[in-house]
């Protein structure tokens, strides 16, 4: 049987963007996804090796997968899985070329990200005071706090350890994207709750989990999905309720209160200026919204 050359070197790239560039496991499986249906297609064209991909072949599987009523979203993703995967074949192989450089995304409006107003945030704390356990109230709070005051993702704040939360020069160490630690600011109402935290929290030190529930062991994603979902639902309607929800919030709010693009950028910890730029065009519609609302010539 023929050695199938792109599994091969698929299997490498995986290798590579796992084990030396340390993209989380998230990251991985997607990225297997995408190209593991990639060389599914090949194979039933008959494809094995690099050699025999062309540009022509790349828009073949955009086809392909404009027939299986993909979003537009989702064909970017998967092409930009493609592009990635032939320019670390380029640095394997002398001869090999990127059939997928020129292939353009095909265009979509970009879905603006869903917020919440700071008031709806306010209530969220009102609503967490109702908890039992006085401990879990100033959890929730805590995680609340810095989910939005210092805009994470909920891998990193999941990720947090007691070391990396330093309250005297008010900052957080982040650990991002691609390996890539930041430093983000903590404001002082945020310092106040993280406070009463660690007080009322086991003393633990190091790189113990800087979140931890009252039995001891740290926080998960899931625990912080559900918890957020849970929340979300009592005060605001909008569709998507994840933690994700109040970095859009915190980065939108930011902009609106005439923070700077390349301060936020930092402190969302973006590659790319344009990724955060999609928050200015979150800012522009809510002021047209209050515009239209408010001024007797809307």
């Amino acid at each position: 049987m023929v050695e199938n050359q792109l599994i091969k070197l698929t299997e490498q790239f995986l290798v590579e963007i796992g084990s030396v560039k340390r993209y989380s496991e998230n990251t991985l499986q997607s990225y297997k996804r995408d190209l593991d249906q990639f060389n599914n297609f090949l194979i039933e064209k008959n494809i094995t090796s690099v050699g025999q991909i062309t540009e022509k072949t790349i828009k073949h599987y955009l086809i392909y997968l404009n027939e299986l009523e993909l979003s537009k979203s989702s064909i970017s993703r998967k092409l930009s899985s493609l592009r990635s995967l032939f320019n670390y074949i380029i640095t394997q192989e002398d001869e090999a070329d990127n059939p997928a450089k020129k292939v353009k995304n095909p265009k979509f409006n970009r879905k603006l990200p869903e917020t919440i107003t700071l008031d709806s945030f306010n209530k969220i704390y009102t609503l967490i005071d109702e908890e039992e356990s006085k401990y879990r109230a100033i959890l929730n709070k805590a995680i609340f706090e810095v989910l939005y005051g210092c805009s994470l993702r909920v891998s990193e704040l999941c990720g947090l350890q007691f070391n990396d939360v330093n309250l005297n020069n008010n900052s957080v160490r982040v650990l991002g994207k691609g390996s890539k630690y930041r430093i983000v600011p903590i404001g002082n109402k945020s310092i106040q709750i993280l406070q009463e935290y660690i007080q009322l929290r086991k003393k633990t030190t190091g790189k113990d989990p800087f979140f931890i529930k009252e039995n001891g062991t740290g926080i998960d994603r899931w625990f912080v999905y559900k918890l957020v979902k849970k929340y979300l639902s009592k005060v605001t309607d909008i569709s998507k309720r994840s933690p994700h929800i109040l970095r859009h919030s915190s980065a939108t709010h930011m902009l609106n209160e005439g923070a700077d693009l390349m301060a936020v950028k930092e402190i969302l910890g973006h590659e790319n200026l344009s990724t955060t730029q999609i928050y200015t065009h979150v800012s522009i519609e809510n002021l047209k919204k209050s515009y239209k609302s408010a001024h007797p010539k809307s």
